[in-house]
């Protein structure tokens, strides 16, 4: 455990302060605080709007399980994992940590940054796969934002990834089994 825990430290502080410039000192933090602007969840707000009005029966599937997503990959990771892992920040434990917004108060294993959105990334990829390339790439973009503010490690990130994604496959298989079941099969019966 030791030697995968040195590896995690050496990819932080890569990320942390090998790669600090001051473009990324100011486009870090804004990403990483995104989800604390009102600007963008007006912008969030009205674009899953949009999706249940004018996104037909795919954007109204969509804008559900994204909500349905976020509320239990968000659980999953801060009630019930964070809690478990019990892993202390970087920015408590490590000296030399380039901290660049608040080192938070809870614990750092999984990042529930990374953790939501990747669930919000499958979600939307698996509804319009023509623009996944744009998800998870946004997703990834708020991700490597903590270890750069020096809030998370790298496998913080990397198991929210994984979290969160599997918790959002796990929500569409579960909506599509029960919509082929008895929604599908009713409007079939139907016609």
């Amino acid at each position: 455990m030791e030697f995968l825990y040195s590896i995690d430290k050496a990819i932080f502080f890569f990320i942390n302060r090998s790669l600090s410039n001051p473009v990324l000192d100011w486009l870090m933090p804004f990403l990483t605080d995104l989800n604390k602007q009102k600007l963008a969840l007006i912008i969030i707000g009205l674009m899953w709007i949009w999706l249940m009005i004018k996104g037909g029966r795919t954007g109204r599937t969509a804008g559900i399980l994204l909500v349905l997503t976020i509320v239990v990959s968000d659980q999953v990771s801060s009630s019930l994992l964070k809690g478990m892992v019990n892993r202390l920040r970087p920015c408590f434990v490590l000296k030399g940590v380039r901290v660049l917004v608040d080192c938070g108060s809870g614990y750092s294993f999984p990042s529930s940054h990374a953790v939501n959105n990747f669930a919000g990334a499958t979600i939307l990829a698996r509804y319009y796969r023509k623009y996944a390339w744009g998800w998870y790439s946004f997703a990834t973009l708020i991700a490597l934002s903590r270890p750069y503010v020096g809030v998370h490690y790298p496998s913080d990130i990397l198991g929210g990834a994984l979290v969160g994604s599997a918790c959002a496959l796990g929500i569409i298989a579960a909506w599509e089994f029960i919509d082929s079941k008895y929604f599908r099969k009713a409007s079939s019966e139907k016609a």
